[in-house]
Parts: C-alpha cells; structure tokens; sequence
C-alpha cells in the first residue's frame, strides 16, 4: 500500500514538473500544462493511473474549496457590497439564461424537460479554477473582464446550492449507487426542512462570530510562538474545519470557505494567510488539473469524435456568445468582453459534481452522464489554448498589447496598488509611514510582530501581520507593482535576507534600507545597496547639534558643522566598507579622521569670518 501511494505521488510529482514548465514556455500557461500531464500519465498515455485519477480528483476539489478561501481574503465586505449588482445581475443572469437556453435546446433533440434542466444547470457552470488561475497568471484580475469573470463564478458557486436541491425533485427513476461519494447524505438530511434550514444558518453564523471573534486572539497566540509551521497548521486547520462542517450540514466546502475568507479580509493577518495557504492550494489545483486530464475517456471520444467534438464547440461558442450580449449590457467594453465571454466559456469543476449527483438521484442516465464528463474534461482543457488565441489574436486587433495585457485606458484597472510597501514598523518604520501618510503616499505595511501589529491596528494604523522576508507574501502584498520597497525590520539579518529575495525576485523595486550602524552599513553596501539610513546616525549628529548650542556655540553653525560632517562621513563610509583587513581599516580611519578634522577646523573659519556676530543668536531667539 505505501509502495503504491508513494508511487502514485512520484507520477504526479513528475508529470507535472516535467510538463508544466514546458508548457509556461510555450506561452500555454500552467493549467494547460497540468491537463496535458494528466492526459499523458492516464488510461489514453502510459497509463500509469487507471481510474482511480477520478478518486483523486475528488480529494483534489479541496484546492478549489482553498482558492476560494484565498479570493474571499482579497474581498473586503465592503467591497463585495459595492459588487452586489456585477454578482446578482451579471452572474445571475448569466446562470439563469444559459439554463434556459440550453435546456430548450436540449428539448429540441429530444431529451425530456427533467434531463434537459439538469443538463442546463450544469452547462452553465464556468471553471472556477482555470479561470481564476489564468486571469491571476497574466495580471488581469484587476481588470473589468476580471472583476466581471469574478463576479460571475462567484454567483455560480452559490447557485451550486439551490441545484442541488432542485436535482432530487428532477428524478425520473431511481438512483444507482453513490459515485465516487458525490452527494453523500448529510447529517441534517434526514431532519425536517425547517430544521435543516436552522442548522445551515447556524453553521454560516458560526463562522462569520468565529472569524470575528475568536480567530484574532488564536492568530495572535499563535504568531507570539514565532514558529512558522504553527501559523500554517493553524491555518490549514481553518480551512479544512470549515470544509467539515459544510460538508456536514449539506452545504458547498467552497462556499463556507469563501464566506470565512471574507470575515478575515479586514484582518491584520490576511497576507500571512494567504502566504501560508497558496502553496497548498497551488498544489492541490495542479492536482485537480492532471485528475481532470486523466479523467477524459477518450475510448468514448473516439467511438463517437464528431458528437463530441460538435457538443464541446457548440456549447463554448453558446456559453461564449451570451456571455459577450451580457458583458454588452453591463456595459464592459469589447477588447475586454472578449476575454470575459472567451474565459467563462468552458463547463466548470462543479459540474463533475452535479453529474456525480445526477446520476446518484437518477436524474440522468449513465450513457449521458459519460459523454457530458468527457465533453466537459475536453471544454476545460481547451480553454487556456483559447485564451492564448485571445490574448495573441484577438485583443490585438483592439489597441492591446498581448503581453501581459497592457490596458489601453487606464480606468479599465478597478484600484490602484499602493507604491510603497514599508517591511518593520517599529519606531523606525512607524515614523517613516506617518509621514508619508500626511503627504498623501499610501504603504502597504508588513510586520512580524503581532503585539505591535495589533497595537497600531487598534489606534487606526493599517498594518498587516507576516514575515516580509518572503517572497510569497511580498508578491501577494503587491511588491511586483509596487514602486519602493522601505526595509525598516530591525533585525540585519533578516535585512540582508530579504534584500537578496528582492533583488532575485523583484530587481526593478527601489530599495531604501535602515542600518543599525556602521558596520551594518558596511554589510548592506556590499549587497550593493545605495539608499542606506542608519538609525542612530542622524539622531547622533542631531544630539550634537544640540550639544553644541548648548555649550555656546551659534545655532547656524552647529547645523552647519553637522552637516559638514555628514557629508564627510557619507564619503569614508563608501571607502571604509570596502577594506577587510584590521590594519589597513584602523590606518584608513585614523586618515580620515585627521582628514575631518581639518576640513571642520577650515569650515569654522570660513563660518566665523562671513557671518555676523549676532547671526545665530537670533536664529535660536525665533526658534525658541
């Protein structure tokens, strides 16, 4: 058994590194690359998975149910509001149009009105993930087509639960056995409608007070223990727990997921979440792709190719054109209607569940059932070699730039990123976004230590919880568009640790860094930074400045002596920070100083012979 589990995870391992990578390069994209490892290892290649990859592909949906927790973080309650009219009008036209065509349709050929509205509700079902992913991996979820594509599957993922209240009533014969454990009754099933609908709206409050509540103290717990596993065990219990008890009271892991990513969208931790979460949910949606790949039985493609090649392309082009009239009705404009309508036009995940389902309730026949599965599989593999046809053809013709979408009108992008990102916001850091809060600068803020996170949180800072030093959670806080990158930490080598990730990841982000000291100075000009501000430098001149002021001397020529010195100082330090022997740094030093010494000496002179004698002296008076 543990051979044949360890052996199944090095054949998937393998497809998709050997695979997805060739894909990227081709300009494919990852999910194609996915679906193309699954066809490759699965019963129509090698076959090295039989049907079992179906099996898998069920464990694999869990990476959908944490790509929805994941958006639902990036949704702040507010701007879901805000969206109320994109999500019921848009996505709930779209869902209900695209049933009622279909299934009339369907009735045209002869399938009978109960077959032909179940075919209609999973019809118009879009790939949640491929979309998803294809839109975040070209840049487009800012977008109108990507706001509106959200909207959309947002809309579909919770219709998935009224359809599956509907499905029993549509039966015409009774069930076979469960499939794959689709549809499995739920605790509540066998209560009375009344209670059922009690204990779905209990479960749904229970998460949004747990998440508002009593998921801030445990974050925090948990963040004091400094150790990084913890936070994401923690987080993963999250997801699954919820997943539980939504699967238990009958309602869709997904959704629960989703409505719990929205509660902690204002939550100081929502970054360092989604860091933890993202290479799990990146793996188990690789997963779900090669099940989906593999799942496609192309023995019933080839027994009948011409139907199922005509059902693929007649219901995208379908799905495809009523998307495009709603996108014109919502008023989005045609470059980005194209990739709106072109991206929802496949049949999506949730609809292997409704078939699952179909046939479990006897809604539809086996033969049906198996045909839909393989036209589905093969829609949602086509549709990322679409979006390169739009994306290098298509949107060209419409004054855009096929790489990474350059938007012709820049209100076409919804918000706009912050152009700073401040790492440490400690008294440093915290100084440093004060001040450009007053001069208008918006900062995304990152800082490891969840008492001053929730301290400046509750005084009105926004400040988020996470280790900046990671390259996930800058990429997510938007270092990637981002214009400067402040480096306030106070530990220097977490510094140097994270000016590397930056230079290997983001090379074109403008990096200010805070220096302890000297010798930190030193250390930080070898990483070849060139913007350095050394925290006890200028407080130091400052205090000497004062110093002098009060043991008698004027106040313009204090100033002017700190400044001198800072200049000087600057200077040797670029010097100094090269020489590695002790020797030869002590005699650099000593020639400095004798150095700073007479420039001082020749710029008091120079000070004392040009100024008036009670210059300074009413300096101090108008400051005083």
């Amino acid at each position: 058994m543990q051979q044949t589990f360890f052996f199944q995870a090095m054949i998937y391992l393998a497809a998709a590194v050997v695979m997805v990578p060739i894909a990227k390069r081709l300009g494919l994209g990852s999910v194609l690359g996915y679906l193309v490892a699954g066809v490759a290892i699965g019963p129509a290649g090698l076959k090295f998975i039989g049907m079992e990859g179906q099996d898998i592909m069920h464990f694999a949906e869990f990476g959908v149910v944490m790509m929805l927790f994941v958006i639902g973080l990036e949704l702040e309650p507010s701007r879901l509001w805000r969206m109320r009219k994109s999500i019921a009008g848009l996505g709930g036209l779209q869902v209900a149009v695209t049933t009622l065509i279909v299934a009339g349709i369907a009735m045209l050929f002869g399938v009978s009105w109960r077959e032909a509205l179940a075919l209609g509700m999973i019809a118009a079902m879009s790939s949640t993930a491929i979309v998803m992913q294809t839109l975040n991996e070209k840049g487009w979820l800012k977008t109108v087509a990507g706001q509106s594509s959200f909207a959309v599957l947002l809309f579909q993922d919770l219709a998935i639960i009224p359809m599956l209240a509907i499905f029993p009533l549509l039966a015409e014969h009774a069930g076979t056995a469960d499939v794959h454990g689709a549809g499995s009754a739920s605790l509540v099933s066998a209560l009375p409608a009344w209670q059922q609908a009690l204990v779905v709206l209990a479960s749904v409050t229970a998460i949004v007070l747990t998440g508002k509540y009593l998921l801030r103290p445990v974050f925090r717990m948990m963040a004091r223990t400094a150790l990084r596993e913890m936070f994401t065990a923690t987080a993963l219990l999250l997801v699954v727990g919820i997943a539980v008890l939504m699967t238990s009271v009958g309602l869709s892991p997904a959704l629960g997921a989703f409505v719990a990513g929205v509660v902690l969208a204002n939550s100081e931790y929502r970054h360092e979440l989604e860091s933890s979460i993202d290479p799990f949910k990146g793996l188990l949606l690789g997963l779900f792709f090669i099940s989906v790949g593999s799942s496609i039985d192309f023995s019933l493609v080839v027994s009948k190719p011409w139907a199922i090649a005509g059902l693929v392309a007649g219901l995208m082009l379908l799905k495809m054109a009523i998307l495009f009239v709603l996108g014109k009705i919502f008023e989005v404009r045609t470059a980005q209607n194209f990739i709106f309508s072109i991206g929802l036009s496949q049949i999506g995940e949730f609809a292997f569940v409704l078939l699952s389902f179909s046939t479990q309730e006897g809604v539809l026949g086996k033969e049906l059932t198996d045909t839909m599965m393989a036209v589905v599989a093969i829609s949602m593999a086509v549709t990322p070699l679409a979006m390169v046809v739009n994306d290098k053809w298509i949107l060209t013709r419409f004054c855009l730039v096929s790489a990474g979408l350059q938007v012709a009108r820049p209100s076409d992008i919804e918000e706009q990123d912050n152009p700073v990102i401040i790492a440490g916001y400690g008294h440093f850091g915290n100084t440093i976004g004060r001040f450009l809060k007053a001069n208008g600068v918006e900062a995304t803020v990152l800082d490891n230590d969840s008492d001053n996170v929730d301290f400046l949180r509750r005084i009105g800072h926004k400040v988020y919880f996470g280790d900046a030093t990671r390259y996930e959670l800058l990429d997510i806080a938007g270092a990637g568009k981002a214009q400067m990158i402040i480096i306030a930490i106070s530990d220097e080598e977490k510094r140097l640790e994270m000016i590397e990730t930056v230079k290997k990841h983001f090379p074109n982000l403008h990096m200010l860094v805070r220096s302890t000291n000297r010798n930190d100075a030193y250390d930080l000009m070898n990483a070849g930074m060139m913007h350095i501000y050394r925290e006890t430098f200028d407080t130091s001149l400052r205090l000497g400045v004062d110093a002098l002021k009060l043991l008698g001397h004027r106040a313009h020529e204090a100033t002017r002596m700190a400044k001198t010195f800072f200049m000087h100082d600057e200077r040797t330090l670029k010097h100094l920070s090269s020489i590695r022997n002790d020797e030869e740094y002590i005699h650099a030093a000593r020639q400095h100083m004798e150095e700073l010494e007479i420039i001082m000496q020749a710029d008091r002179n120079a000070i004392q012979l040009s100024a008036p004698a009670n210059w300074g002296r009413k300096a101090e008076a108008e400051t005083a």
